[in-house]
């Protein structure tokens, strides 16, 4: 089964509107597609504000709980609307998909994907619609894997579902030399290398997701 994987970030889920606009995206897929997605804008810096303002420092047990719940917000609605336009998806959270990691919380590594479910709704026809950002660990324990963890998720999967390709959809054009949003002439790149890639740091995307063999 050739599989492709989609991953969206949180400014192509920003509003409504997005989720409408990436569902479309999706339908007009031909292939098997797992898609990974992030928490709606701005909303993991919303949860960790609101952690703050009820406790100085908050556990990172309860933090993890908190945080995970943007992206299993993004993965209902993404399914509701895909079945809006008769596509059939089902949204599973990282645990669910078998994304297995250590225990550090807040800053977890993946170790193990088991990725028995998701072969078995795209056997049905599904798409499947995954939270990215987040696992469980091996005590049954909610993670997170860390700023833009959704793309090492994303990468994650494609690697154990033997995934033809990773697309991974921002709101920009593709890679630049600099912040395109802070610096309008920046280079685009039409072709990284590897170490190029990496030297970009986690600005374009997650480091982990490109170590990731």
């Amino acid at each position: 089964m050739k599989v492709i994987v989609m991953k969206f970030g949180g400014a192509s889920l920003e509003t409504p509107k997005h989720f409408i606009n990436v569902a479309d995206l999706i339908a007009a897929k031909k292939e098997p597609v797992v898609v990974v997605v992030s928490a709606m804008g701005e909303m993991t810096d919303e949860l960790t504000h609101l952690a703050h303002q009820v406790a100085q420092q908050p556990s990172r047990r309860e933090l993890d709980m908190l945080i995970s719940v943007g992206e299993r917000i993004s993965m209902s609605l993404l399914a509701m609307a895909l079945e809006e336009r008769g596509v059939p998806a089902i949204s599973l959270t990282g645990s669910q998909s078998g994304i297995i990691t250590c225990s550090h919380h807040n800053d977890a590594l993946i170790e193990e994907v088991r990725p028995v479910r998701i072969y078995q709704h795209l056997s049905e026809g599904k798409v499947v619609i995954v939270a990215g950002f987040q696992g469980v660990s091996r005590e049954k324990e909610v993670t997170t894997l860390g700023r833009g963890g959704s793309d090492t998720s994303a990468v994650a999967l494609a690697v154990a579902l033997h995934a033809e390709k990773v697309e991974f959809y921002k709101d920009v054009k593709g890679v630049y030399a600099q912040d395109p949003k802070k610096s309008p002439q920046a280079e685009l790149y039409q072709e990284l290398s590897f170490e190029q890639a990496l030297a970009l740091g986690d600005s374009v995307i997650h480091k982990r997701s490109i170590l990731i063999k």
